[in-house]
């Protein structure tokens, strides 16, 4: 990129999606260059496509319900979860599609995704969720460290 900064940007307009995959050396992150065009078109399509969801699921616990039922299609791995958590699921996630919306900050959304997966992950597992189940003897109250004399 800034050994042939013209060479680039001819690369990224010719682009049938106007951006370029920038592979970074050794650990770094690889990087997504784009047009402002694109990039809002991309968020406006997100926003959109965000504000319709939500919409749908404030209308009618039919809907709610309907989503709860094709959800697996999106998200394969919800089928080990039980259907009250799924439910829970779908109602936390237009929450959190509606919040992160409006900071324009996807992350959140990605985040409850991961959490809620791994939530399934322990349910597919019999030993795990029978371990995580346990009821944890109480220790009472912990004293608290000591401070060291250094």
């Amino acid at each position: 990129m800034s050994n042939k900064p013209l060479d680039t940007v001819r690369k990224l307009q010719e682009s049938p999606s106007r951006s370029l995959l920038v592979r970074r050396r050794g650990d770094e992150e690889d990087l997504v260059l784009t047009t402002a065009s694109r990039a809002e078109e991309g968020r406006e399509v997100a926003a959109t496509t965000t504000a319709l969801f939500v919409s749908l699921m404030q209308h009618s616990d039919e809907v709610r319900d309907l989503v709860t039922d094709v959800l697996p299609r999106v998200f394969p791995w919800v089928r080990f979860l039980p259907k009250v958590d799924m439910r829970a699921f779908v109602v936390e996630l237009v929450d959190v599609m509606e919040a992160a919306a409006s900071l324009g900050n996807p992350a959140p959304v990605s985040q409850l995704i991961a959490e809620w997966r791994h939530t399934a992950e322990v349910h597919a597992d019999p030993r795990l969720l029978a371990v995580l189940g346990e009821d944890v003897e109480d220790l009472g109250e912990i004293p608290a460290p000591e401070a060291s004399a250094e």
